[in-house]
């Protein structure tokens, strides 16, 4: 290969959309053991390239050069060969510092909390530092020189207040964990992830709900790669640049999440979406019925609701790391909040708010079989599908119609 990203586990790698957008050239994605690390770059068979956890220390000892930024960060995240010798260099300095400037926090005479012990908490300190943090301390999950462990940031450094996470903690395929607990830290203002994947993690879900900025990791990782760019091939990449492919990425991975009552359109409108936004359209319920080869109402009367619901949070939690998606979920999805919680690291929930009167039972909706038991549901969970969304959509007119004022909102939030 001429040019790409080495590292452990890439199938959920963005650099290869990133770089294809940023240069005339083809990246590729190369995943290497640790026996096969030492061999790669002695050989040097590339031009340039990125490197990903775990390797961004690994790799200094095969270089020629290493720029004082990597040197005093012990981390390198690009090389480039040049005649034969292996230059390296930091661009995820660059790439954080930009994120942070992006969300205009200062983090002048702040205490900041960095969470890691990779190459990548190495980075933010010095970030920090280069932004003018009073305080910065590190935190592991074990005790060692240098750091402080989570139940020591929670008693001697609850008052800091900026949280960095340099973990993988919360990233694709764990998603729904998060490396702190933002309660035990009542002083935070602003959280920054260098998680990209999901689109918000579940810290950053959790900072958000509770006022803070927050911000996943995504500006990061392309500004950081447009840096590289400018190694790769000693050209400049404008501002502009970075900021367009930022939110057309942003766009193209984020879910389009439907919920609602039955009979509130939301099948219908979904495949209306996925026509015009160029995303693939999942019912949960169908997903269900596929994977237990049984019908929805036969589920509730083999075995009850409580194990149907225990089947739904499972389905959800595997649809939800997945992207471009508009996902349809069943009537009680919102019954579980946890369902909730994880279809928005990835996605953005619409409530296609039907008046009740425009709403019809069926009789394959164990819930809400007749009009009686169609009006009791209303009732129990409008105000769940209010609390849950993050827009609610007027769901009256035709399908057409509520397609596009979803489609409406998700431009609009696409471009912020």
């Amino acid at each position: 290969m001429e040019y790409g990203c080495i590292g452990e586990h890439l199938s959920h790698s963005f650099s290869k959309e990133i770089h294809n957008a940023l240069a005339d050239y083809d990246y590729i994605l190369k995943e290497l053991t640790r026996e096969e690390l030492p061999l790669f770059l002695i050989n040097r068979e590339f031009k340039a390239i990125n490197v990903t956890i775990p390797y961004k220390q690994d790799v200094i000892p095969f270089l020629d050069f290493v720029s004082d930024e990597a040197k005093s960060i012990n981390a390198v995240n690009t090389i480039v060969n040049r005649d034969g010798k292996l230059y390296g260099y930091n661009t995820d300095f660059y790439g954080l510092k930009s994120l942070i400037e992006r969300e205009n926090v200062s983090l002048n005479g702040k205490k900041v909390a960095i969470l890691g012990s990779g190459g990548t908490s190495n980075t933010a300190v010095a970030v920090a530092d280069s932004m003018g943090a009073e305080t910065v301390k590190k935190v592991s999950r074990n005790k060692k020189e240098g750091y402080i462990t989570y139940e020591e940031l929670y008693e001697v450094f609850s008052d800091c207040e900026i949280i960095l996470n340099t973990t993988p903690c919360g990233m694709f395929p764990n998603i729904g964990t998060a490396a702190v607990e933002l309660d035990k830290l009542p002083k935070v203002e602003a959280v920054f992830d260098a998680v990209y994947n999901p689109l918000k993690s579940k810290l950053i879900c959790d900072a958000k709900e509770r006022g803070l900025v927050a911000t996943g990791g995504l500006y990061m990782l392309v500004s950081q790669a447009a840096y590289a760019v400018e190694k790769f091939i000693e050209s400049p990449v404008n501002d502009c640049e970075v900021e367009k492919i930022f939110k057309n990425l942003y766009k193209n991975k984020m879910n389009i999440v439907l919920i609602g009552m039955p009979a509130s359109g939301k099948t219908s409108v979904g495949k209306e979406l996925e026509k015009v936004l160029n995303k693939s359209f999942v019912d949960t319920d169908d997903l269900i019925v596929e994977n237990t080869k049984k019908s929805i109402s036969d589920i509730f009367k083999d075995s009850g609701e409580k194990a149907f619901r225990e089947i739904e949070k499972d389905v959800i939690f595997n649809i939800s790391k997945e992207n471009n998606k508009v996902i349809a979920t069943g009537g009680g999805a919102v019954l579980n909040k946890e369902n909730i919680d994880i279809l928005k690291e990835n996605g953005r929930v619409y409530f296609i708010n039907r008046p009740l009167e425009m709403l019809i039972a069926t009789d394959d909706r164990p819930l809400s079989s007749n009009r009686a038991d169609l009006e009791k549901r209303f009732n129990e969970r409008y105000s769940m599908y209010v609390n849950s969304a993050d827009v609610a959509i007027d769901g009256t007119g035709t399908v057409k119609q509520v397609a596009e004022r979803i489609e409406a909102d998700y431009n609009e939030y696409s471009c912020n």
